[in-house]
């Protein structure tokens, strides 16, 4: 699957923000009330609700409603497209280039 350079900025954008960063590692441990994360990141809710739609955007975290409470638990899928993602971006592919003699 190749991404698009929009959809790959989404992705890296919901990663270059350091509370953003920090809920990531959280959820390693499974799904989360968002309450609990209000809690752990000492973040008000308008904030964190910001950097969920952040994360849910770009497919790293999925979110379901129970009740009054969103539940958020990092999607595999998502995470598996953002490692195969910068892979592709990463990888380097040597050119034979005459101008320079490489």
């Amino acid at each position: 699957m190749e991404l698009s350079n929009k959809q790959i900025t989404v992705i890296f954008k919901a990663l270059c923000d350091e509370n953003r960063v920090q809920i990531f590692r959280i959820l390693q441990n499974g799904e989360l009330c968002a309450c609990h994360l209000l809690e752990e990141l000492h973040l008000s809710q308008p904030t964190l609700s910001h950097h969920m739609k952040v994360l849910c955007d770009s497919g790293l975290v999925v979110g379901r409603k129970e009740g009054k409470w969103m539940h958020y638990s990092i999607s595999q899928e998502g995470a598996k497209i953002a490692m195969d993602c910068l892979k592709e971006i990463t990888a380097v592919t040597e050119n034979d280039c005459e101008c320079c003699n490489k």
